[in-house]
C-alpha cells in the first residue's frame, strides 16, 4: 500500500507540473497567434511571456511539492530519480516504478491539455513541447539542458536532501529556481530539464500534427540526467568538508 502511495504521488505530481506548464505555453501561443516576432529566436513567445511561463512551471512544482513531498519526495522528474539513485540516496528497487509514474503523469498531462483545448493545443501550440529555437547548435542545446537541470539537482539537494544543510523551503526554493531555469534557457530549447515532460508533448504532437521532433529526444534524455549526477556528486564533494 505504501509503494503504491508512493507511485500514485508520482504520477499525480508530474500530472501537475507537466500540465500547468506547458498549458501556460500553449495559451500564450494561442494568446500570439498572428503577432510578428523578428528575433531568430522566438517562435512567438517575449520575455515578459517566458516570465510567466516560468512562474507556472515554477509555481506548480511549489505545490506539488506541498502535496506530495511527504509521500514520495516529490521528484515528479526521471534526472532527479537517476541522480539520486547514481549519488546512493535512493532505493534501486524504487527507480523503474518511479520513472514510469512521472511519465505517465506526464502523458495524462498532455492528454489532458489536448482534450481541453483540442488539435489547435499542438497545431499551434505544440502542446507545450520543447525543441531548438533559432539556429542554436545540438551542443549548445546540449550544455543548457545540462546546466539548467544540474543547477535544478544542486538546490534539490542543498534544501530537500540533504538534512544537515541550512534550514529553508526547500519546495519555495526548488519551484523559483526551476521558474529562473526555464525563464534563462526557455527560448533556447524550450527547457526540458526533465525527460519525462519533454516526452510526452513530442509523441502526441506526432500523433496529432505530425511533427516530429524525435531527433533531438535523446538531448532532452542524456543532459539531464547527467547533469542531475553531476550535481549530486558536486555537492557531496563541495560539502564533505563541514561536514552536511
Amino acid at each position: 500500500m505504501t509503494e503504491m502511495r508512493k507511485f500514485l504521488a508520482e504520477v499525480i505530481g508530474s500530472f501537475i507540473l507537466v500540465f500547468f506548464g506547458t498549458a501556460s505555453v500553449v495559451l500564450t501561443l494561442f494568446i500570439n497567434q498572428g503577432q510578428t516576432f523578428p528575433s531568430i529566436y522566438n517562435v512567438g513567445i517575449t520575455m515578459p511571456d517566458w516570465l510567466c511561463i516560468g512562474l507556472a512551471f515554477g509555481l506548480a512544482l511549489v505545490v506539488a511539492i506541498y502535496a506530495f513531498g511527504p509521500i514520495s519526495g516529490a521528484h515528479f522528474n526521471p534526472a532527479v530519480t537517476i541522480g539520486l539513485w547514481a549519488g546512493k540516496k535512493f532505493p534501486t528497487a524504487d527507480v523503474i516504478p518511479y520513472i514510469i509514474a512521472q511519465v505517465i503523469g506526464s502523458f495524462i498531462a498532455s492528454g489532458a491539455l489536448l482534450a481541453i483545448s483540442g488539435p489547435q493545443a499542438s497545431t499551434i501550440g505544440a502542446l507545450g513541447g520543447v525543441g531548438p529555437f533559432g539556429d542554436i547548435t545540438m551542443v549548445g542545446m546540449f550544455i543548457a539542458e545540462f546546466l539548467g537541470t544540474a543547477l535544478l539537482m544542486y538546490v534539490i539537494m542543498a534544501t530537500a536532501v540533504d538534512k544537515k544543510a541550512p534550514a529553508a523551503d526547500a519546495a519555495l526554493s526548488i519551484g523559483l529556481v526551476l521558474a529562473g531555469i526555464v525563464i534563462a534557457i526557455g527560448n533556447y530549447t524550450g527547457s526540458g530539464v526533465n525527460p519525462a515532460r519533454s516526452l510526452s508533448p513530442m509523441v502526441l504532437n506526432y500523433f496529432v500534427s505530425g511533427a516530429n521532433a524525435f531527433v533531438y529526444y535523446p538531448i532532452y534524455l542524456i543532459a539531464p540526467i547527467l547533469g542531475a549526477i553531476v550535481a549530486v556528486y558536486l555537492y557531496d564533494y563541495m560539502h564533505k568538508e563541514i561536514g552536511y
